[in-house]
């Protein structure tokens, strides 16, 4: 008989965990067969990790794993998955927006042979300005990515042991586990649900993390960067040298004086923004190679609470 693990990344979600939990009781753990519920704490702050372990009293198939501090969703996720036990895992985030019983389709798929079920948002039912800028995020995906990225985007996939032990093989920080399993290319369907708006908690997704999540996308699944700075170079230095013949034909059949000072700074200025940009892209590069020679883990365990086991201990995430 098949087991599949369902892995639940947490940060600041104590007002969500137990009404999450019973809406799976409820809706889905009754029916799915041989389960594993892994719960993983990215540093929380508030009373997430006490209500997970009244989480774990209530049900043993409960797994509860404690990060020494807040490393971020990919390392989460991929914590959840190197521990977990089953045939298949499915990932769900904590803050509601998804119907559990999404988790039974994606299941079911699985069965019939797939190794990857992404679940893609059908709708949205939050704010215009959020679903705009989700949307352009996926359209700079296709673009300049994976065209295959679906057009309402996914937060939550199932995948299969194969898989998931093809993304502990890859190791890599600074990049997006959902588009590290659609690199793979096992053989994926795709099942649509709609999204419904947050009623409880606050969200922590910060412009910040959008912002990262952006730039970790761009830099470790595409050469689109380095390129565009090779094209704005060539158009930078045609544009230059097309200004010079205008102005020595102008100076030599006009008598029209070359401009001074001023066209000049900015000129000077427009030069040194642009190079100082192409810079800083390049460092972003640097900055992920050095991180990566490195070979610090992707995340450290610090807790593990597992009844199974019967285990608590502190370990190491790259074990």
């Amino acid at each position: 008989m098949s087991k599949i693990s369902i892995v639940i990344p947490v940060y600041y979600n104590a007002d969500t965990l137990m009404p999450l939990y019973q809406d799976m009781k409820e809706k889905i753990l009754g029916t799915i067969g041989d389960y594993e519920l892994v719960f993983v704490d990215d540093g929380s702050g508030d009373d997430s990790w006490k209500i997970l372990n009244e989480i774990h009293d209530m049900d043993p198939n409960v797994k509860l794993l404690h990060l020494s501090r807040n490393f971020g969703e990919h390392a989460a996720l991929l914590a959840g998955l190197s521990v977990c036990t089953g045939d298949c895992a499915v990932t769900k985030q904590a803050d509601l927006q998804e119907d559990s019983t999404l988790i039974l389709e994606m299941y079911e798929s699985w069965k019939k042979g797939n190794n990857v079920v992404l679940a893609i948002r059908r709708s949205r039912d939050e704010s215009k300005v959020k679903v705009f800028f989700a949307n352009l995020y996926y359209l700079m995906i296709r673009k300049f990515v994976n065209k295959d990225m679906p057009v309402g985007g996914c937060d939550c996939y199932l995948i299969d042991r194969k898989v998931i032990e093809v993304l502990k093989l890859l190791d890599e920080k600074n990049s997006s586990l959902t588009l590290q399993v659609m690199w793979a290319g096992f053989r994926t369907e795709k099942i649509y649900f709609d999204r419904k708006n947050r009623e409880i908690g606050k969200s922590r997704w910060t412009l910040a993390k959008k912002f990262k999540l952006v730039m970790d996308s761009m830099m470790s699944f595409s050469y689109a960067p380095i390129r565009f700075m090779t094209y704005v170079g060539i158009l930078f230095d045609v544009f230059a040298f097309i200004m010079l013949i205008s102005v020595l034909v102008e100076y030599f059949t006009e008598q029209v004086p070359i401009a001074g000072w001023s066209s000049l700074m900015c000129v000077v200025l427009f030069s040194a923004g642009l190079i100082l940009s192409m810079l800083g892209m390049l460092g972003e590069y640097l900055w992920r190679t050095l991180d990566a020679s490195r070979k610090r883990p992707p995340f450290i365990i610090e807790e593990t609470i597992d009844s199974t086991i019967q285990k608590k201990d502190p370990e190491k995430s790259n074990e």
